[in-house]
């Protein structure tokens, strides 16, 4: 492979860079052409010189484009299939050989035009570090000191293009690599997650872990007072089930936990085939998303503020709530509204607090709230199966002739969009006249639900032949990635450099970010392939929905504007993969740059992490070019020689990230030409990566 590209310096200290700094350390990342190195005059004549041989490889390209064809051409003319074989594998043979002839070319070109690059990203300054774009915004308008600047923290969600950051956000300087899965699950390194000393003294914490020298553990009953396994029995009681094991049997198979702590019951029910999903506000520190993503477990920033969250009406089978913040009585009940908009028919709202005990009752106040959270969910046709102690459990009505016949409540809704992105909260219930009102008792149980049959494909209008075609292209995908790629990247990597010996599964990844997921498939074939990941499945606002059908497969996923930044804290996911993202904006006219969503890309991805993206083999081209500007180290896989589809295959050095340290200049330095290292994007096909 490559040799790795590390990170340059930027100008960084313990304070902010001067106004005049800051603007020498960012670019533009839309205007290359502005950000090459030396002066003026030699970059003209080395522009001029590059002009030159490009010239000439196109005029060489063209020449034996026609030569090969019209040679394929007289070979076509025999007659019999051993003569159109030989010629089909003479013009593939060919065109490999005039791809490498473009490249080399190319090569010397750099070289005759003095090695002109295009000027590799800068790193940020240390207060970045933990820097979560369209919540955490740097500005001068405020001054908390204990986040490394001024800031203003947004818990709604607010994307701007202007003033966006373009330089690349490190970790801090004590980072570790995170533990290998499943041993994560029970403690991180602290100094990979942002804590502060007040909340330390302040006690909060303790309850929910335990702070070590250089680790915090996560120990399986510092959930809840009597512990996590008896409170996950208790709800399933409540239920009418034996124990936790039975969810599946009654048709629970995804989990919306907000505001879940730190993942300890999503950890717990994941042992059990659940998959539960963590929403939590913005935390400057603390965060219970990052610590969440960092043990391994989803999670995303999300909250009931004034938006609807990002999923489709009728997801989830449960949507949990122990002691969250959420004051479930105001504004007409409008957050249970969203809470129904979410559950599935026959789902379970499960709801923890002080608020329920018979002591906490005997105030007033306590009484009202309780009343009117009470009176909202008889509205919805929600009925309260049980009560004990301080959890109460509804069950979501499989009835829809039910909304008709109650007294009072929210009235349905007219106009319903099925997946809203970002919407404001409707106030009436949605998906009643939907094909997937299916109540969850009904449904196809996990694992089989995966696999979807054809009548639950024809709901999402999909045809079986073509999601049978996808299934099975997506699992010799994956047997092609994991024989092209290990020992380098999956779970089947016996070990990293200087590791102990590993103890089964040797699992390097865990937290995989699908960027245009389509059917789900990679998920699908991952998990059939016995690798113990999961996968953030991302559907492009811009390309055909469908989120619904990922999440009836029992999978979990996102609407996602890749032109705005992802709500996940940096350095989240092992693993990002694209197929087909590059074409999709193409043909949507570029509304960003790759470059901007590759920046974005470079945030959540953790240290020694892949990214993955499959497209065709121009735009994979192009996008080589962007991720040298980014210091990965990457090469582009050929997968099928008939195909125009290839792979760039990158990797995220994790000694890159600690470079910009290193260094006592508090300037920005320009990156100059590296002769020495090898030219990034070496072409190799799966012949040549097997020895065939």
């Amino acid at each position: 492979m490559s040799r790795p590209l590390y990170r340059g310096v930027s100008g960084i200290g313990g304070k902010p860079l001067a106004a005049a700094e800051e603007a020498a350390c960012y670019y533009d990342p839309k205007e290359p052409s502005e950000n090459g190195i030396g002066g003026r005059g030699g970059a003209r004549k080395r522009h001029l010189a590059a002009a030159a041989v490009r010239i000439g490889v196109l005029v060489l390209a063209a020449a034996a484009l026609v030569g090969s064809v019209a040679w394929a051409g007289t070979l076509y003319a025999g007659r019999g299939a051993a003569a159109r074989a030989a010629a089909a594998a003479a013009h593939r043979g060919y065109r490999r050989l005039q791809e490498q002839l473009v490249t080399d070319l190319l090569d010397i070109g750099e070289l005759a035009g003095g090695g002109v690059r295009a000027k590799e990203a800068e790193v940020c300054p240390p207060e970045y570090e933990n820097y979560v774009p369209c919540y955490y915004n740097v500005t001068d308008a405020v001054d908390v000191s204990d986040l490394g600047g001024g800031v203003v923290i947004s818990y709604e969600r607010q994307c701007t293009r202007d003033g966006r950051v373009t330089c690349l956000v490190a970790p801090p300087r004590s980072y570790r690599i995170p533990v290998r899965w499943p041993s994560g699950k029970g403690f991180i390194w602290k100094d990979n997650v942002r804590i502060s000393g007040q909340e330390f003294s302040s006690g909060s914490l303790f309850k929910r872990m335990m702070v070590e020298e250089d680790q915090i553990s996560f120990p399986s009953d510092a959930h809840m007072a009597d512990g996590v396994e008896d409170y996950a029995h208790q709800i399933a009681e409540m239920i009418g089930l034996r124990n936790e094991f039975n969810f599946n049997e009654a048709g629970v198979r995804t989990v919306l936990d907000v505001e879940c702590g730190f993942g300890t019951f999503g950890a717990h029910l994941f042992e059990r085939d659940l998959l539960t999903m963590c929403i939590a506000n913005y935390e400057a520190s603390g965060s219970q998303v990052q610590i969440t993503l960092e043990r391994g477990i989803p999670a995303m920033i999300g909250s009931f503020a004034k938006k609807q969250l990002p999923y489709p009406y009728l997801s989830f089978d449960m949507v949990h709530c122990a002691k969250c913040n959420i004051e479930w009585d105001k504004n007409d009940g409008i957050f249970l509204v969203e809470v129904n908009r979410l559950l599935r028919p026959g789902g379970y709202f499960v709801w923890t607090s002080n608020l329920n005990t018979h002591r906490a009752l005997r105030d007033k106040e306590n009484q009202k709230k309780w009343t009117a959270i009470r009176d909202f969910a008889e509205g919805l046709c929600w009925e309260m199966l049980s009560q004990q102690d301080e959890t109460i459990v509804w069950k979501k009505t499989n009835k829809r002739d039910c909304y008709t016949s109650r007294k009072s409540g929210p009235e349905l809704c007219g106009h319903d969009p099925e997946s809203p992105y970002y919407q404001q909260l409707n106030p009436c219930i949605s998906g009643t006249r939907s094909q997937r009102w299916i109540p969850i008792e009904h449904r196809t149980t996990w694992p089989s639900q995966a696999r979807q049959n054809s009548t639950e494909l024809d709901i999402h209008g999909v045809h079986s032949e073509v999601f049978a075609d996808d299934t099975s292209s997506w699992d010799s995908m994956v047997r092609n990635y994991w024989s092209l790629l290990s020992p380098l990247i999956f779970s089947d990597h016996p070990k990293r450099p200087g590791d102990e010996d590993p103890q089964p599964p040797f699992n390097m990844l865990r937290n995989v970010l699908d960027m245009n997921a389509h059917f789900g498939g990679l998920n699908a074939a991952l998990l059939k392939a016995g690798k113990s990941v999961w996968v953030m499945n991302v559907v492009p606002t811009n390309a055909p929905n469908y989120l619904p059908l990922i999440f009836d497969r029992g999978f979990i996923g996102v609407q996602h504007d890749w032109c705005e930044a992802f709500p996940s804290y940096p350095r989240t996911y092992d693993m990002v993969h694209a197929d087909g993202l590059l074409s999709l904006e193409k043909s949507h006219k570029h509304r960003c740059s790759t470059l901007d969503i590759f920046l974005e890309v470079d945030r959540i991805l953790r240290p020694e992490g892949w990214v993955i993206i499959r497209d065709t083999a121009p735009l994979i081209e192009a996008a080589r070019s962007v991720v040298t500007q980014l210091r990965w180290d990457a090469r582009i896989l050929d997968l099928d020689i008939a195909s125009d589809e290839k792979l760039l295959v990158s990797e995220y050095k994790f000694e890159s990230k600690h470079e910009k340290h290193d260094s006592a200049n508090l300037s920005c330095i320009a990156m100059e030409p590296q002769g020495s290292i090898r030219r990034i994007g070496q072409v190799e096909t799966a012949e040549n990566r097997l020895g065939g």
